[in-house]
């Protein structure tokens, strides 16, 4: 039996009035199956160009929008654990407010919920900011043995893609901070609680890859996330100190490596599936 979902999306004063505007539209109006509410997080203060396209879509949307504004930026954990709490429904979908939603990924993505899964992703196509070029495809490991293998490496779902059941999440405690890793933190706990999960390889969201994309996942402040998140997966017996020390040893080499380097492996290791999964 077909059940209503709940849209969940963050927004913030970094985000481009004109990408949330294509993001909101492809997730909501252009859907086949659209959701029955959209929890639209405002984090903190916005400028006036993105706060025009916040109003003009609330007010266009034929979906009932919940605009929930936060008077300050408290960052992506906070304002996601407040949309979660404001969900009316057991099944929420995650989408970012750069990104793009293909027009079947709902009517695709929630029979797998409602078949018994509690955790869906899906593959993606990454895109240039520019001109809209194609440059890139992730697929996702499908099968749950698989996708709980990956996960003792690397996150095995791309969090833009996600829909869960928010039961499932309130089970492990939701959303808890850590550093720029919060989604993976997130998907391992609830893969280590039993939940059921689930990948499907078709690229149903398009992914916005713009400048800096590479030089983001390097410094200090990445490889700080990286330690504690890996000494976090390793307190709560998720991973091997075996796993633990290479873990920290790949991905933190990773983290250090010229721009160049990292979008090469990037690529190959991360984008296109890694063998490195055990």
């Amino acid at each position: 039996m077909a059940e209503p979902f709940a849209l969940l999306m963050p927004v913030y004063r970094g985000d481009d009035a004109a990408h949330f505007a294509k993001a909101f539209s492809s997730s909501v109006g252009e859907q086949t199956r659209r959701p029955a509410q959209v929890v639209l997080v405002q984090d903190g203060p916005v400028g006036d160009e993105l706060a025009a396209a916040i109003d003009a879509v609330v007010a266009a949307s034929e979906v009932p929008v919940l605009h929930h504004r936060l008077t300050e930026n408290v960052g992506l954990t906070a304002a996601l654990t407040e949309g979660l709490a404001l969900s009316e429904h057991d099944i929420v979908a995650r989408m970012d407010a750069d990104d793009i939603s293909l027009p079947e990924r709902f009517a695709k993505q929630l029979p797998l919920i409602e078949s018994g899964l509690e955790l869906v992703g899906t593959g993606m196509f990454e895109f240039l900011d520019d001109d809209g070029s194609i440059v890139g495809r992730r697929v996702p490991r499908t099968d749950a043995a698989d996708i709980a293998a990956y996960a003792r490496f690397h996150d095995p779902f791309s969090h833009p893609t996600v829909v869960y059941r928010r039961s499932a999440v309130d089970r492990v405690g939701g959303y808890q901070p850590m550093g720029l890793m919060e989604d993976y933190w997130l998907f391992a706990r609830m893969i280590a609680d039993g939940a059921a999960v689930g990948n499907m390889p078709d690229p149903l969201v398009m992914y916005r890859v713009g400048a800096g994309a590479y030089a983001r996942r390097g410094g200090r402040a990445q490889w700080r996330s990286e330690l504690a998140l890996q000494r976090a997966l390793r307190d709560i017996r998720f991973t091997t100190r075996a796993q633990f020390l290479r873990n920290v040893g790949v991905r933190g080499v990773y983290r250090f490596v010229p721009e160049s380097v990292r979008k090469a492996a990037y690529r190959r290791f991360i984008a296109g599936g890694s063998s490195i999964d055990r």
